[in-house]
């Protein structure tokens, strides 16, 4: 279960391609990620997000790829090579476990970029990875982010109830998970 390459590689879809992000992706980062809209409806990004914060996160990519901790993938347009969102794989590989985040910019909601986007990194866990399971987590308040992990193939498995924490208001939080089917072709079980 290790990577082919110490390099991370680059996933192409039909319409995008997710390559490592660049510290020259940081003003574009800090503009759609520091969305309240954006920041809101996921369970990591902060706001206000604070100038540099970009690009520490930028910074420590490379070092948790090394380390097989994390992909981070910048998604960007295939046709405009502009970064539209973020990719994340999360890994325990002594449980040969993912899991997925995602964040998408405002402007680019609802035209299917981040489930193509999510199902290329999905494939490349389960494929290149050697991953067992993946799985996601959301808001229980964005309906929207279950439907992408559902149209990932992945199953609802429950509710964690008022699991975070945003300011006084405890949210509940629900989790999805998929298993690699084919695992024993990719593992030589």
């Amino acid at each position: 279960m290790s990577c082919d390459t110490d390099k991370q590689p680059i996933l192409r879809t039909e319409r995008l391609i997710l390559r490592p992000f660049v510290l020259e992706d940081a003003p574009v980062v800090q503009r759609l990620a520091g969305d309240r809209a954006v920041a809101d409806t996921t369970l990591a990004i902060p706001h206000p997000y604070e100038d540099g914060v970009a690009e520490a996160w930028i910074t420590a990519h490379y070092q948790q790829f090394q380390e097989l901790k994390k992909c981070i993938f910048a998604v960007t347009l295939r046709d405009i090579p502009q970064v539209i969102g973020a990719v994340e794989l999360g890994l325990t590989l002594p449980h040969a476990r993912g899991e997925l985040g995602y964040w998408i910019g405002q402007a680019f909601w609802n035209l299917g970029y981040c489930t193509e986007a999510a199902q290329a990194v999905v494939d490349y866990g389960f494929s290149a990875l050697g991953l067992h399971r993946i799985q996601g987590r959301h808001l229980t308040r964005n309906p929207a982010s279950g439907r992408v992990l559902l149209k990932l193939g992945m199953h609802h498995e429950g509710r964690l109830r008022q699991h975070r924490r945003a300011g006084p208001v405890f949210e509940d939080v629900d989790i999805y998970g998929a298993l690699n089917t084919h695992r024993a072709l990719f593992m030589g079980d």
